[in-house]
């Protein structure tokens, strides 16, 4: 029963709305100069020029370059720094022990020599 009713009001309102001729991406204007066989001419568009977009990509790819050039280079340049004061490091507690040792030996000689 209620499909009936609701299928009854919807040829009804089928019946009495109007179909629409306008689409939602035109305006009045051009849809009157359409249907009159006169086509309105097309916004005239400001052309963005070879010699400024060459440009502008050419600038924009140069800085996204240097950056990654420069944050490769940062990141050598830690590792680097890294190694060198490790092998720094390693070589003053080398001079360190050897310093150590000859001490050893010049007093060991120095005991040598007394006993003489």
């Amino acid at each position: 029963m209620a499909s009936r009713i609701l299928s009854h009001g919807a040829r009804a309102l089928s019946r009495t709305a109007a179909p629409t001729a306008r689409a939602f991406n035109t305006s009045a204007a051009r849809l009157n100069a359409v249907a009159a066989g006169v086509a309105p001419p097309l916004p005239a568009r400001r052309p963005v020029g070879a010699l400024r977009g060459g440009l502008f990509g050419f600038f924009l790819g140069s800085s996204l370059a240097a950056g990654g050039v420069y944050y490769y280079a940062i990141q050598e340049y830690k590792a680097s720094n890294e190694l060198l004061t490790e092998d720094i490091y390693a070589l003053q507690d080398t001079v360190e022990r050897l310093s150590k040792y000859l001490t050893t030996l010049e007093e060991k000689m120095e005991a040598m020599e007394r006993k003489r």
